[in-house]
């Protein structure tokens, strides 16, 4: 129930914030423009299908080689870690 009204709390701030900050004509604005690229972006995914797919798949792939090679280095880090631990207790 707490996390209920926590992500409610949350979602209802947001709203009421951002309703308020359009009271300023350049905020409305910068939305504007937002919404007005967002629209053109969807409509051309929209006809273009397979272009948005190869995106998507791209994106992943270049998501997952980050992770991937922070995961090595991280591991290779706590390596070198546990070896100077190692020397040092012995």
């Amino acid at each position: 129930m707490g996390k209920r009204t926590l992500l409610s709390g949350i979602v209802i701030g947001a709203v009421i914030g951002g309703a308020v900050s359009l009271f300023n004509k350049d905020a409305r604005d910068y939305v504007k423009v937002l919404s007005d690229r967002a629209a053109g972006q969807a409509t051309y995914y929209v006809q273009h299908p397979s272009e948005a797919v190869n995106n998507v798949k791209r994106t992943l792939t270049f998501i997952t080689e980050k992770i991937d090679s922070n995961a090595v280095g991280a591991m290779n880090t706590l390596d070198q870690v546990e070896n100077t631990l190692n020397k040092v207790l012995k």
